[in-house]
């Protein structure tokens, strides 16, 4: 996440779940029994905050002047060294992109403005297609700033009624549970942790609940029955026994098979699964899986979403998506940049200047350093004092990048032990725009994106309006499992080369240690996973939440899952330690 006024997503949120002081409501007060009869049930509102331009996208070449038209609004660009610039006034949207294949394609990325709940921008892809001379069309689908919150209020058997917040898109509403109290049409809704206490109001003529909620204002919430609330259950209506379908093929490189076909049980998928879909939601927070995908040997092989996901529904990565700069790396070596591991990190950035004296130490930071998190800068997400901490990079008015390259040096750089960095997987993206002269969504779309047939995305940018690598890249589920499935594939998918080999291996390997039971490579982590007597070497790619592309060589296996766990390690960590184990690596015939 970015900043939003300054303030990250995140940060509010932990800052929400701290208790500053102890509320006279701690002791539910049993309200009356009509308002419990009012109040008692599932409530749904949905927050959307744009943005408003979307749809179908024109361009114009007239002479040498360029202009662009969407949704009622024109704007106006330039053609510089065969990149386009179309900007609309008010900071609607921008298209950066350049004319291709003789000038009957236009191909870019869309810039839409920043959206409420967490400040950031998002670049994603599209495509314009020549319609006469002159004129080319395409359709843009920025991602859309929505959040969907259930407010489900229950009786308790004293009498009194609590309440849990909670919603399917960013664990916002994991922070609350509450003690609930009416008079007359006011609705009091306390948190008994502290500090929040929020107070709405019951319009019993339209059946509408209004709570202001923070930084969303005003949310509408209406009574919805157990059959409408998508996204609050696994699945809607309530599915009842499984039944294990095989995924269809699409024209997005994935082969498809079924379980049978690539040596897997059928039985130990289907106890997940039904697993999965018998999770009713509580107040108390339990594991939320919402995507499981399963491809072996090649062939994605289960593809299943839950709690209002679907194929077509991006999903946020979170830091899953540090993975992918190490992979910029290796694709940007396979196009002939002047990079490599031992690169020294200052020699790239030429126009930087310290804003302190230089810690000679630091021309010994190789770009390897910040892909295996042994950077020996001060800069430690687990630590809120660091100065490197996410957070606080995210604050930043500055460019990032000069954030992060200011940042002391608590070590020396080196060694093989890693603390978790952000700001430093981050920088990899400067080391690669600088050595490749190329903006980050454009080298990602080219090298990444266009060869693994990736269909949409949404790339989140910095202030400044690069690509941040730090995480939160919006992907399709079965396009983020490609990634897993290229590496397995010794950097090949579906016969065309991406990465070489020998980067997939470098990638891979230990190269240093985050604790005693967790290693890391270049991005990827790396554990020993046992079933029984065996016990078998897998690497991931890792997320808060819960989202994980995991790759076990031996079994030609890569799994996915996708989750709402945001914030609580303990439960997201079940996926790899418990599930990937009891049911998924169980079910692989010898």
């Amino acid at each position: 996440m970015l900043p939003m006024s300054r303030v990250s997503l995140g940060a509010l949120l932990a800052l929400l779940s701290v208790s500053s002081f102890a509320h006279a409501e701690d002791a539910p007060i049993p309200p009356p029994e009509d308002a419990a009869k009012r109040l008692e049930g599932i409530w749904a509102g949905e927050v959307i905050n744009g943005p408003e331009v979307q749809g179908e996208l024109t361009v114009f070449k007239e002479g040498d002047a360029w202009r662009a038209n969407i949704a009622g609004f024109e704007g106006t660009g330039r053609l510089e060294k065969n990149a386009l610039t179309l900007s609309l006034p008010g900071g609607q949207g921008t298209f950066r992109g350049a004319p291709i294949a003789d000038g009957k394609l236009v191909r870019g990325h869309w810039v839409q403005p920043r959206v409420v709940a967490g400040g950031v921008q998002y670049a994603t892809p599209v495509e314009l297609r020549a319609v006469r001379k002159g004129v080319w069309r395409g359709t843009v689908t920025p991602w859309v700033d929505r959040l969907t919150l259930y407010l489900v209020v229950h009786a308790r058997p004293d009498g009194s009624l609590g309440a849990y917040l909670r919603d399917p898109e960013k664990g916002f509403g994991r922070q609350f549970a509450f003690n609930v109290s009416m008079t007359g049409s006011a609705v009091t809704l306390v948190d008994p942790r502290g500090p929040t206490t929020l107070e709405g109001a019951l319009d019993e003529r339209s059946g509408r609940l209004t709570v202001p909620i923070l930084f969303l204002g005003p949310v509408h919430f209406t009574k919805r029955e157990r059959n409408q609330a998508v996204g609050l259950y696994s699945r809607t209506p309530a599915p009842g026994p499984y039944v294990y379908r095989q995924p269809i093929a699409e024209q997005d490189g994935w082969a498809t098979a079924s379980l049978a076909d690539v040596g897997m049980d059928l039985a130990p998928i289907a106890a997940l699964v039904q697993r999965i879909l018998d999770t009713e939601p509580g107040p108390t927070p339990g594991p939320l899986i919402q995507g499981l995908l399963i491809s072996r040997k090649g062939k994605l092989v289960v593809e299943e979403y839950f709690q209002g996901f679907d194929k077509e529904r991006l999903h946020d990565l979170r830091s899953a998506s540090k993975t992918l700069a190490p992979v910029l790396v290796g694709t940007a070596m396979e196009q002939g940049a002047k990079l490599s591991p031992q690169t020294p990190v200052y020699s790239l950035f030429p126009t930087y200047k310290s804003a302190a004296p230089m810690d000679p130490r630091k021309s010994q930071l190789t770009l390897e350093h910040l892909m295996t998190m042994t950077s020996g800068l001060d800069c430690d997400d687990n630590d809120e004092d660091s100065p490197g901490n996410e957070n606080h990079l995210q604050e930043q008015e500055m460019d990032w990048y000069t954030y992060t390259l200011d940042l002391p040096l608590g070590r020396a750089p080196g060694g093989t032990e890693a603390v978790y960095c952000s700001a430093g997987i981050n920088l990899v993206g400067g080391m690669v725009r600088n050595a490749t002269g190329t903006w980050l969504p454009e080298h990602f779309e080219r090298t990444v994106a266009a060869p693994l047939q990736f269909r949409r995305y949404a790339m989140n940018l910095m202030p400044e309006g690069e690509a941040y690598l730090g995480g939160g890249l919006y992907a399709r589920p079965r396009d983020a499992l490609k990634l897993g499935q290229l590496y397995l594939a010794g950097g090949v998918w579906n016969g065309r080369r991406v990465v070489s080999n020998r980067w997939v291996e470098r990638s891979v390997a230990r190269h240093s240690v985050m604790s005693p039971d967790r290693t890391y490579g270049y991005a990827w982590w790396r554990h020993e996973v046992r079933v029984g007597e065996r016990v078998y070497a897998e690497y991931e790619a890792g997320g808060n939440g819960g989202q994980y592309v995991m790759v076990i060589p031996e079994l030609e296996l890569t799994v996915m899952f996708t989750g709402g766990n945001y914030g609580q390690f303990n439960l997201w960590k079940t996926f790899r330690e418990e599930l990937l184990p009891r049911y998924i690596l169980a079910a692989v015939r010898p």
